[in-house]
């Protein structure tokens, strides 16, 4: 008997074709629409509804946002899901935990969350509750990234920080004529781990077709005028009045594009370096993002890391302006060996004597549940690399200290020099999930 002829892959039906294209790259799908001309249509990039390219976007972001959504862009005709793809893939390493390096601006917390929302990602602020003695972590957003109705990526942040949801935001930035404070920027990669956020200059020209003539004299008049502000005025008031064209609504129209640049030239660019290891891990328990209320009572967060030669180093995520903010750790050790339960009789009475910084509304029947399970020995990094600050007598047990890890997974440290100890909690909970806008982040 004749055996069966082979099955081959034209064989089987659409939607089966489909889910098994979707787990291939972009280039093997480009090899693959090589192989036939209905396969090259069935894989086109340049088609808006291209089956292919919308199950591969489903199945890799399908489940953290609205593919079709993000295709409609803005509701003005159809991005081409191949398009959409390469879009999302390269702003796909931005959702997570940024630190800001550099000044950045005054008063601006350093820390940044990005996470998806349903045709947009959201750049959050992440500081410490104005509440004093409280766990309560605030996130207010100040950076959305979208597409535009033809399908480009844009973006916009607000230097206060005072839109409460994308909705307000986006109406906002619907258009060139808004009198709000939005500012349209560029976010640009430098690796996988560095981006910087710049003002795009060039964003309202385009809007308008390219008119740049009035952005560029404005921003050479102003980049020419004496410092002094009535000479500027005086300055710009015949600049017009030269100019081409200078009637009144021209007039107008210029003042108005040149306080818009004014406002938009206060806001500086700004570096984030991404923080890869932000959760625990059971081979390095301690790592990630922690919060702790501190001696004066003011809610900290800490960054701790494992080195490459095993050691652990802890900082605080702080303002880089601030001094020895940089380089100057809270904690670390070399020794990563914990000691083991039985503890010996002088290792509970060091941690029995100690009293733990309690929020204000602290829940004290949860104290049973911060039960010692190992211990690790830690040094103070302020004698060790900015002796003068500590005020050190050259006593070893002045700069020693103990990390005392709790059957919960969280852990406190304290120090020799001093009766306190500070417990870490997590930042977020269930790791990068955090609650809507703009309410504050629950205690874990």
């Amino acid at each position: 008997m004749a055996s069966p002829p082979p099955t081959s892959f034209s064989d089987f039906p659409e939607d089966v074709q489909l889910n098994v294209l979707s787990f291939l790259s972009p280039a093997e799908v480009s090899a693959f629409a090589c192989t036939s001309r209905r396969f090259a249509a069935l894989c086109s990039a340049s088609t808006s509804d291209s089956p292919v390219w919308l199950v591969m976007c489903d199945r890799r972001w399908g489940s953290k946002t609205l593919i079709r959504s993000w295709a409609s862009g803005g509701g003005g005709g159809r991005v081409p899901y191949a398009r959409l793809y390469r879009t999302l893939d390269r702003w796909e390493s931005l959702i997570g935990f940024w630190r800001r390096i550099g000044q950045g601006t005054p008063g601006t917390p350093p820390l940044v969350f990005f996470e998806w929302g349903p045709s947009y990602i959201t750049g959050s602020r992440v500081s410490p509750s104005a509440e004093t003695g409280t766990y309560g972590v605030l996130k207010v957003p100040f950076l959305w990234l979208g597409l535009s109705a033809h399908g480009d990526p844009v973006s916009f942040l607000h230097p206060g920080s005072r839109f409460e949801s994308p909705g307000e935001f986006f109406s906002s930035a619907s258009g060139p004529s808004s009198d709000s404070d939005l500012v349209p920027v560029t976010v640009s990669f430098m690796g996988c781990n560095h981006f910087v956020v710049e003002e795009n200059r060039s964003f309202y020209a385009e809007a308008r077709g390219g008119d740049s003539g009035v952005l560029d004299e404005v921003a050479e008049i102003e980049s020419t005028s004496p410092p002094d502000r009535l000479m500027s005025e005086i300055y710009q008031y015949f600049a017009n009045r030269m100019s081409p064209g200078g009637d009144r609504a021209s007039r107008r129209q210029r003042k108005k594009e040149r306080e818009k640049l004014g406002r938009r030239r206060l806001w500086e660019a700004e570096h984030f370096v991404k923080i890869v290891n932000y959760q625990p891990t059971p081979s390095r328990p301690l790592q990630g993002l922690w919060k702790g209320i501190c001696e004066d009572n003011v809610l900290d967060f800490y960054l701790v890391s494992y080195d490459d030669v095993g050691g652990i180093t802890c900082r605080r995520v702080g303002d880089a302006g601030e001094l020895f903010a940089g380089y100057s750790p809270v904690f670390w050790t070399s020794n990563t060996t914990f000691l083991e339960s039985p503890f010996s009789k002088e290792e509970q009475d060091l941690y029995s004597s100690r009293e733990h910084i309690r929020a204000v509304a602290s829940n004290w029947s949860n104290m049973d549940r911060e039960v010692v399970s190992r211990i690790l020995c830690i040094n103070s990094s302020y004698d060790l690399v900015i002796p003068d600050l500590s005020g050190s007598s050259g006593d070893p047990r002045n700069v020693e200290g103990r990390i005392w890890e709790y059957e919960d997974g969280t852990f406190g440290f304290g120090f020799f020099r001093n009766n306190f100890i500070i417990d870490l909690k997590h930042i977020t909970l269930n790791g990068i999930r955090m609650l809507s806008l703009p309410a504050m982040l629950k205690p874990t």
